[in-house]
């Protein structure tokens, strides 16, 4: 219990319907129905997992979290610190598949989103995954073979959507929804949809995407607006505007140099900021025909860039600016530092990738202010089903995009004010 005690109870046990014979895998270990309707997860109370779960989370390491807790009067072991942690994760885990399943089945109900405008950015962070390499053999002083692994760097797809006011900006007393993962583009685009429509996207006013200039964002946003039943007026679609001028930057780099290159920079930035991104383009490729850069120059790989989010759309900064529209993605990046690399990241701190998915979901929960709520609903989840299956396979959304494949808001989509999100998961 929360408090540290200790009890025994004598109840029934429902074995999960299929068994392997290899372990309890993960179709579960099975629900004791007294214990479930209380919401005691493998033999802890909800309440003692979600105040470990929330440390964990919270602090740097796992032993800061069990210093913590040691100190607010719940004295426990390091690997029980570790364990509770990690099933906390994996229990939000396997709820956000659930989240996802009844979103393809048109049973979440939507939020209320009339006349309201949100923001959507997304990006990437980078952390260590530990994969084993060789297996342990024996233990303490009968052991006669250590384990081996191997770390290599992980891209994490990292998701902020919000709120916005009139001048672009996170709409005061609202909570952002922080989510992540380290599957593929397909899958974080798939719940970027599902976090957009729980806030009632489709019946905003606008929906302004911002990122950077990554291919694997730009070549999705189409089918998360066709998913989420957008019309073209409701989307705004924009690159980060310090990336953009940092382009600009970089295509000055073989022109010249010192003042003067400072000089042409401010310049071009204030066309930029005006709207004007075609007489950015026209003088770049001036300057270089002056210039006589050679074919493989990177002035003409920057040039093709600016040129290209250009005709697409993604640099009407004085659009934006006038609609009250965000410039840059100033959300998504503070979001990557203070989810990703104040936790996930350091030196010598590795992952393995269940772990490392189910820390990134909590931490987005604590940080969003979104924790006792959700981790209320994950409790009730996983009461009635503890399998903690957590991986699931999106659509080809560029295969489908290309190919003409109708894409369509899944249907029926209840209303928020006909069924509670709670009943629903």
């Amino acid at each position: 219990m929360l408090g540290g005690l200790l009890i025994y109870v004598t109840t029934l046990y429902c074995s999960p319907a299929l068994r392997t014979g290899h372990g309890r895998g993960r179709k579960g270990s099975g629900v004791y129905p007294e214990l479930a309707v209380l919401g005691i997860q493998e033999g802890k109370s909800p309440a003692l997992v979600r105040a470990v779960g929330r440390q964990t989370a919270l602090l740097p390491s796992y032993e800061i979290a069990r210093q913590e807790l040691a100190e607010r009067g719940l004295d426990l072991d390091i690997k029980e610190v570790h364990g509770i942690g990690q099933h906390a994760g994996q229990a939000a885990l396997a709820y956000r598949r659930r989240e996802l399943e009844l979103y393809r089945q048109g049973k979440l109900p939507a939020g209320a989103g009339q006349g309201k405008r949100f923001g959507a950015m997304i990006d990437g962070g980078r952390t260590k995954v530990r994969t084993s390499t060789r297996k342990q053999k024996g233990k303490g002083r009968s052991k006669t073979q250590q384990r081996r692994f191997k770390t290599d760097w992980r891209e994490v797809k990292q998701i902020v959507v919000f709120e916005m006011d009139e001048r672009g900006r996170m709409k005061k007393g609202t909570q952002p929804i922080l989510d992540g993962t380290f599957l593929g583009p397909d899958e974080i685009l798939e719940v970027l949809a599902l976090r957009l429509h729980q806030l009632g996207a489709a019946q905003a006013e606008v929906v302004a995407f911002r990122a950077d200039g990554a291919p694997w964002i730009w070549e999705r946003l189409e089918w998360v607006s066709k998913r989420l039943g957008l019309q073209a007026k409701q989307v705004s679609l924009g690159l980060d505007w310090c990336h953009a001028v940092h382009h600009i930057s970089l295509a000055l780099e073989p022109i010249m140099e010192g003042v003067e290159r400072k000089r042409i920079f401010k310049k071009l930035r204030k066309w930029l900021k005006s709207g004007s991104w075609r007489k950015v383009v026209a003088e770049l490729l001036r300057l270089g025909a002056e210039a006589q850069l050679a074919d493989d120059s990177p002035l003409w790989t920057e040039l093709a860039y600016l040129d290209r989010h250009g005709e697409d759309g993604h640099l009407e900064y004085a659009t934006f600016r006038r609609r009250g529209l965000p410039l840059g993605s100033g959300a998504i990046e503070s979001a990557i530092r203070r989810v990703i690399n104040l936790r996930l990241k350091g030196n010598s701190i590795y992952w393995h990738e269940e772990n490392a998915e189910g820390m990134l979901v909590l931490r987005g929960l604590v940080l969003s202010g979104r924790w006792n709520e959700v981790f209320a609903k994950i409790t009730k989840s996983l009461a009635a089903d503890r399998r903690l299956d957590w991986k699931w396979q999106s659509p080809d959304m560029p295969a489908e995009l290309k190919a003409g494949t109708t894409i369509a808001p899944p249907t029926p989509q209840p209303s928020a004010l006909q069924a509670s999100y709670e009943i629903a998961a």
